[in-house]
C-alpha cells in the first residue's frame, strides 16, 4: 500500500484526486488518502442536489456543493472533519464489505480509549450515536471506500444545511439529529487536534502495513487532478445537473436505502425516467432509465422487465419487486 500526502482543502479538488487515484493510478494496487474539506456538502453519485440541500442556506453561507462517485446520502464537512479514501485492486465486484475498510478507524479509536463499533448497512458509532458514514464504488475490478468522520463539526450547520426528508425523519423514529450523531472529540478521553488525529489514523494504517510507503503525485499527475476538478467536479452540470422533466413523482425508502423516480407518462407509456436515492450500486442506475423507456406504466410490466436484467449490480440489496415499487403504486 502508499499513502498520498494532501493539503488541499477544496472539495472538488480532492474528489477529484481520489477519482483520480481510483480510476487512473491502477498500477498502485493499494492506495490511502486522508483529506479535509472548507465547508461543504458532498452529496452521493445517485442523488437529486436540490432535494438534499437547504440551497438558500448553502448560498448565504457560501458552503460548497460537491457530488462524489459513490452512492450513499449527503453529508456536510468543514475543517473539522476528516475524510478518508482506501483504494484497492484486491476487491472483487460487488463485495460491499464495509466493516473491513472501517476497521482501522475503529482500532485507532480503541488505541485512544474508544470503544466504536459497525452497524447498520454503512455506519460506524460510539454508544448508540453515529460518527462516521462509509461509501464505496467500483471501476474495472478496482474498489473505492471512503469514511466520512465527525470529528469536531459544527453540527448547527450540519443540520441547517442539510435538507432532511420526512420520511427520513420518520424511519429514525422522533429523535434529534443532534442525539443520534456525536463528534469523535467529544467522546475522546484526551482531547486533540484533527491534524493529530489524521496522524494518528495514518500511523495505524502504517503498522497494519510496514512496508507502506508515499506515492508521490508528479507535475502531470496534479495538472490531471486540476482539469477533473475543473472540467467536471466543479461543474454545475455534474453537480446539479438538469432539473428532470416529470409528470409523477414517487419515493419509498427501504432498509438498503432511498429511491425517488420522477417518471414521464404518456398514453400510459413511460417516455421519460430518472431514479434518484441514497442507494449502493456498482453501475450507472442510467442503464435501469434506458431499458424501462417504452414499458407500459404498470407494476407488472415494469417488474417483468426489470427480472430480465442483473439489478443487484445497480441497486445493492434491492429486490426488483421492491424498484418496481418505487417506480409504480
Amino acid at each position: 500500500m502508499k499513502y498520498i500526502v494532501n493539503k488541499s482543502h477544496n472539495p472538488a479538488y480532492n474528489i477529484a484526486l481520489e477519482a483520480y487515484a481510483f480510476r487512473e493510478l491502477r498500477d498502485e494496487d493499494e492506495l490511502f488518502i486522508l483529506w479535509i474539506n472548507e465547508p461543504t456538502i458532498v452529496i452521493g453519485k445517485h442523488q437529486n442536489a436540490i432535494e438534499e440541500i437547504n440551497k438558500a442556506y448553502t448560498d448565504e453561507h457560501r458552503i460548497h456543493v460537491v457530488r462524489r462517485l459513490s452512492g450513499g446520502g449527503a453529508v456536510y464537512h468543514d475543517l473539522n472533519n476528516l475524510n478518508y479514501t482506501i483504494i484497492s485492486n484486491k476487491t472483487q465486484e460487488g463485495a460491499f464489505d464495509f466493516k473491513t475498510f472501517s476497521q482501522p478507524v475503529i482500532e485507532t479509536l480503541a488505541d485512544l480509549g474508544v470503544t466504536a463499533s459497525f452497524t447498520g448497512r454503512n455506519d460506524l458509532e460510539i454508544d448508540g450515536k453515529k460518527f462516521c458514514g462509509n461509501a464505496q464504488a467500483y471501476y474495472k475490478g478496482r474498489m473505492m471506500h471512503h469514511g466520512c468522520l465527525l470529528f469536531d463539526v459544527d453540527m448547527t450547520v450540519l443540520g441547517n444545511a442539510l435538507q432532511v426528508s420526512k420520511d427520513k425523519i420518520e424511519s429514525k423514529g422522533v429523535k434529534s439529529v443532534r442525539a443520534r450523531v456525536t463528534n469523535i472529540l467529544d467522546e475522546l478521553p484526551e482531547k486533540m487536534t484533527v491534524e493529530a488525529f489524521s496522524e494518528q489514523l495514518l500511523n495505524k494504517i502504517k503498522e497494519q502495513y510496514p512496508d507502506m510507503t508515499e506515492y508521490v503525485l508528479s507535475e502531470a499527475d496534479l495538472e490531471n487532478i486540476q482539469n477533473l476538478a475543473n472540467n467536471q467536479f466543479a461543474t454545475w452540470d455534474w453537480t446539479y445537473g438538469k432539473s428532470p422533466d416529470y409528470t409523477i413523482k414517487r419515493s419509498v425508502r427501504y432498509p438498503a436505502g432511498k429511491l425517488t423516480s420522477y417518471v414521464k407518462v404518456e398514453k400510459s407509456v413511460i417516455t421519460g425516467l430518472k431514479i434518484y436515492g441514497d442507494f449502493f450500486g456498482i453501475k450507472n442506475v442510467s442503464d435501469i432509465e434506458e431499458e424501462l423507456i417504452g414499458i407500459r406504466y404498470e407494476y407488472q410490466d415494469i417488474l417483468d422487465k426489470l427480472q430480465t436484467i442483473d439489478t443487484t449490480k445497480y441497486f445493492t440489496n434491492i429486490a426488483p419487486q421492491e424498484i418496481a415499487e418505487a417506480i409504480v403504486e
